[in-house]
């Protein structure tokens, strides 16, 4: 049992799973050109036979040494989930439900690349704060849509002739995507002063706020960081702690052998 879990444990074989997971991505997007598909059709087919073999038997394996604790981690939840709907799906007519667990198999390169992991667990943690921004960013648009619609509905009713054509106009602003040629410039040529709007909600709404997301995220990977790093010094202190043990103890039994 011990060499299993230390085969299943290894980096290389985690290394052989991701490369695994690779080529499996690969290969998906060749399938979408319809020529390569069409050619190639048995080949993608073995191979993804394959492919979903060794998953399948990576997941046994897993289970067999961790036991109990298997399904302790979400990410192991996760692998066995895409497995399992892959296997029971694959000879059913729902071909549509069983692209998308083909798909989600490429989700499965998080679950074996530790940062990946980190920063979607810090993306996880910052999901209370980013709804919270997120409810701030509404209220800036609904204002932001009133505004314009009072200001520029009659100058440009395409863009602010109403609140829900002005939500679209300043999300189409948010992202910064052709405002200022499409939007900006011809509102600007009938009132000069419609800069103050259209830099102010750029500034709060686009800077600020993207900030104070990605902000958020970068705090809680650091702080995932520091945790892991604390943990790491913890168990080398134990490894020293047990390491002096044996020592005294060699010792110990050194004195009472010459006794």
């Amino acid at each position: 049992m011990n060499s299993l879990r230390k085969f299943v444990m290894h980096k290389r074989f985690n290394w052989f799973i991701t490369g695994l997971i690779i080529l499996n991505a690969i290969l998906i997007g060749l399938e979408t050109f319809p020529n390569i598909y069409e050619d190639y059709h048995s080949f993608f087919l073995v191979i993804d036979i394959i492919i979903l073999t060794i998953f399948t038997i990576e997941v046994i394996l897993k289970m067999v040494v961790l036991k109990k604790s298997y399904f302790s981690n979400p990410w192991n939840i996760f692998d066995f989930v895409i497995v399992l709907g892959s296997l029971i799906l694959y000879s059913t007519p729902f071909v549509s439900v069983l692209r998308i667990f083909r798909v989600l198999r490429v989700f499965r390169t998080i679950t074996v690349i530790p940062t990946l992991r980190r920063i979607v667990s810090a993306l996880f943690m910052a999901i209370p704060t980013i709804s919270s921004v997120l409810l701030i960013m509404l209220i800036i648009f609904y204002v932001y849509a009133i505004l314009g619609t009072s200001f520029y509905g009659d100058i440009a009713p395409e863009y602010f002739g109403d609140i829900f054509l002005s939500f679209v106009t300043l999300f189409q602003i948010f992202t910064l995507e052709s405002w200022a040629s499409g939007i900006f410039r011809p509102i600007f040529a009938e009132e000069p002063w419609s800069w103050l709007y259209f830099l102010s909600f750029i500034v709060i709404a686009t800077f600020i706020m993207i900030n104070l997301i990605v902000g958020e995220i970068v705090n809680n990977a650091q702080k995932i960081t520091d945790d892991i790093e604390e943990d790491t010094d913890e168990i080398k202190e134990d490894t020293s702690e047990i390491r002096e043990l044996r020592k005294e103890i060699r010792e110990i039994k050194e004195m009472l052998q010459n006794k």
